[in-house]
């Protein structure tokens, strides 16, 4: 059985932040949605979101939960199958009301950009060209 990955994050506003990642081009599981939280499909099968409103999130752990607003918490990272993928999410992203930290890098063999999300979270989108071959240290 291949393994499935499951990121778990807090979010202020359950209902913006399904929003926000809905036009983006996601879509939530129903099946483990609620008031609480909301399973947004990144692979099918593979890869998923939890979306947990902060005060859910809380139980699950008696550390504070930081604010990504202020501090960087964790950087999730997605493969794209092209460049122009990478540029139209982070449009995308701009359009919902996401922000982008950095400018995008090109680096022949690897194109990437970045967003963060409505709570901060941030989003490393990147193209690997298999065709490309990476400089060697």
């Amino acid at each position: 059985m291949a393994q499935q990955i499951y990121v778990n994050l807090p979010v202020k506003d359950l209902e913006r932040s399904k929003a926000f990642f809905a036009r983006l081009g996601y879509s939530f599981n129903p099946q483990y949605t609620n008031e609480q939280a909301a399973c947004m499909v990144v692979s099918e099968n593979h890869i998923y979101v939890m979306l947990l409103v902060e005060s859910f999130f809380q139980t699950f752990t008696k550390k504070p939960v930081a604010d990504a607003t202020k501090s960087t918490e964790v950087l999730v990272c997605l493969s794209c199958e092209s460049k122009e993928q990478v540029d139209d999410l982070v449009a995308k992203a701009l359009a919902a009301g996401g922000s982008t930290p950095n400018p995008k890098q090109d680096l022949g063999f690897m194109y990437s950009h970045s967003f963060e999300d409505l709570d901060g979270h941030g989003w490393e989108l990147v193209y690997m060209d298999p065709n490309a071959v990476m400089p060697q240290e």
